[in-house]
């Protein structure tokens, strides 16, 4: 079974930084986009970036010019750079694929955004 398990969340001020990694089980990983999404409090779970197996990226509006998505393939390993962080980037953050099905969900790693 493919398993997906996310790192680094934790509680920042505005303004803040914090890297996500999310470390995947199997070999497929250097095959498939990947993306990191985020479900806050009391709403639905989002895409908010991904990456192709080459490397181009898409981001949702809402985290353009802050976020940086990247994936080292040798590490079956995706991260998530997340700079000038706001209180509504606060949310629970899963990584899994867009494109590709039957990855199951990890826990997630919560993000709070607070002063």
């Amino acid at each position: 079974q493919v398993q997906l398990v996310e790192s680094g969340g934790g509680l920042v001020q505005p303004g803040g930084s914090l890297r996500l990694s999310c470390a995947a089980s199997g070999s497929f990983f250097s095959i498939i986009t990947m993306g990191w999404y985020r479900q806050p409090p009391g709403n639905q779970r989002d895409l908010v970036a991904q990456i192709s197996p080459g490397g181009s990226t898409n981001y949702a509006d809402s985290v353009k010019g802050r976020f940086t998505i990247s994936r080292d393939n040798a590490k079956n390993t995706v991260y998530l750079q997340m700079n000038n962080l706001k209180p509504e980037d606060t949310a629970v953050y899963y990584c899994n694929s867009p494109t590709t099905d039957g990855l199951r969900w990890g826990q997630g790693t919560q993000v709070t955004v607070s002063s």
